[in-house]
């Protein structure tokens, strides 16, 4: 397909081809002779001007960008109450604030590890930022364990506790590091377990995973700022940025 569309911009090169009917039952088939020489024009522009096929790829992958941050921006506008108010997330920060960030995240993924301080200082200092959170289990099995422990834990009102546990704890992520972190918070872990298999736990890893799929989120950590969508790690002046721009008037 992407060939196919390379070509087409120097179909135009060729004699007569631009006053052709443009309608598809009307325009007669090239003949034997003219397609060889369609393919040798095009062949011999190419080899003149190899900067061309790279300018058209460029081109292409812009105007995909483009046209998937659209689609996006229009997905989040349709899901905006699941997104920013699912009663199903834990809300870090001010409930009230004016600025909310979702972020998607998976305990085995280290770029979320590694802004876990930087991220909450940032929302604290601020005072004005709801922090939405979004486990997001991509990363294997492991994680999806380690997903299912926290958001059973709500139910021992120490999420936040053991969220940062998660994210803080070294070594290896496995169900005995989990319970051994999970014990280290306070939690019982006797209970813990057995809310782990409730069904609700499930249904919220389910729908997380379809709302990231609905509106692009393409890794972890993911994040939703105002109506921006971008993902990976970044410097906590970068994080403080996307805040302060969701924070700006529309124009």
């Amino acid at each position: 397909m992407r060939r196919a569309l390379l070509v087409l911009p120097f179909l135009a090169l060729v004699p007569g081809f631009a006053s052709m009917p443009t309608r598809a039952d009307e325009a007669p088939p090239l003949s034997e002779k003219q397609q060889e020489a369609v393919k040798k024009l095009v062949h011999d522009y190419l080899m003149e001007h190899p900067e061309a096929v790279m300018e058209a790829l460029q081109a292409f992958r812009e105007k995909e960008r483009l046209a998937e941050e659209e689609s996006a921006k229009k997905a989040m506008a349709q899901r905006g109450d699941e997104l920013n108010h699912d009663p199903n997330s834990v809300v870090f920060g001010n409930p009230e604030g004016d600025v909310t960030v979702v972020e998607f995240f998976d305990y085995h993924c280290p770029y979320c590890k590694a802004m876990i301080d930087s991220v909450l200082d940032t929302v604290n200092n601020d005072g004005k930022v709801r922090l939405v959170m979004k486990e997001l289990p991509i990363l294997g099995p492991d994680s999806v364990y380690a997903a299912r422990a926290a958001i059973a834990s709500r139910k021992q009102h120490l999420y936040p506790e053991f969220h940062k546990a998660l994210m803080h704890m070294k070594g290896p992520l496995n169900e005995n590091s989990v319970m051994q972190t999970a014990a280290s918070v306070g939690l019982n872990v006797d209970q813990l377990k057995q809310d782990m298999d409730d069904k609700e736990v499930e249904s919220i890893i389910s729908a997380n995973m379809n709302l990231a799929r609905a509106i692009k989120v393409d890794g972890t950590p993911g994040w939703v700022v105002g109506d921006k969508l971008t993902s990976g790690a970044m410097s906590p002046q970068a994080f403080k940025q996307l805040i302060d721009d969701a924070r700006k008037p529309k124009t």
